[in-house]
C-alpha cells in the first residue's frame, strides 16, 4: 500500500446537497426553504431569540444567575466551633446565642474541621451535619437528632 492509493471508506464521505437544481435533485424549485414567509426569502432574517413580536423566553425568565436563593440563609460550621457552645443540646439557637452564625441565618451545617474538646459529647438538634463531622461526633460519644 502507498500512500497515494489510500481512499476513504465507502460511504463514510457523502457529496453535499446541490439545492435548487432540479426536482429530480430532491432539494428543487423551493430548495427546502418551503412555500412563502421571511425564512423562504433571500435576506430574511431576525435575531437570534425573536420570537415573532411575543415577549421573548430570555426576557420573560427571572434573572437570578444560578446563585442558590437560600444560600445566604446557611451557615458552615466547623467541628471545632462547637466547643464554644455551653449548651447541652446544641441548635441554632445555641449557635447564635454562642455567635458561632449570626442572627438571620436559618440553617446551618457542621462540617470536618478541627476537632472536638476531650471528653466534649455533643448532642445536636436541627443541624445538617456531613458525613464526616457525624462520624467524629458519633465516636465521640455524641447525639444527632434531626
Amino acid at each position: 500500500m502507498r500512500l497515494n492509493d489510500i481512499s476513504p471508506a465507502d460511504g463514510s464521505k457523502k457529496d453535499r446537497m446541490r439545492v435548487g437544481r432540479g426536482g429530480g435533485s430532491g432539494k428543487g424549485k423551493t430548495a427546502g426553504r418551503g412555500h412563502k414567509g421571511q425564512h423562504s426569502r433571500a435576506g430574511g432574517y431576525h435575531k437570534v431569540g425573536f420570537e415573532g413580536g411575543q415577549m421573548p423566553m430570555a426576557r420573560r425568565l427571572p434573572k437570578r444567575g444560578f446563585r442558590s436563593m437560600t444560600s445566604a440563609d446557611t451557615r458552615e460550621v466547623r467541628l471545632d466551633e462547637l466547643n464554644k457552645v455551653d449548651a447541652d443540646v446544641i441548635d441554632l439557637a445555641a449557635l447564635k446565642a454562642a455567635q458561632v452564625v449570626p442572627n438571620f441565618v436559618s440553617a446551618a451545617k457542621v462540617f470536618l474541621s478541627g476537632s472536638l474538646a476531650e471528653g466534649r459529647k455533643p448532642q445536636l438538634k436541627g443541624i445538617l451535619v456531613s458525613k464526616g463531622a457525624r462520624l467524629a461526633i458519633e465516636s465521640a460519644g455524641g447525639k444527632i437528632e434531626d
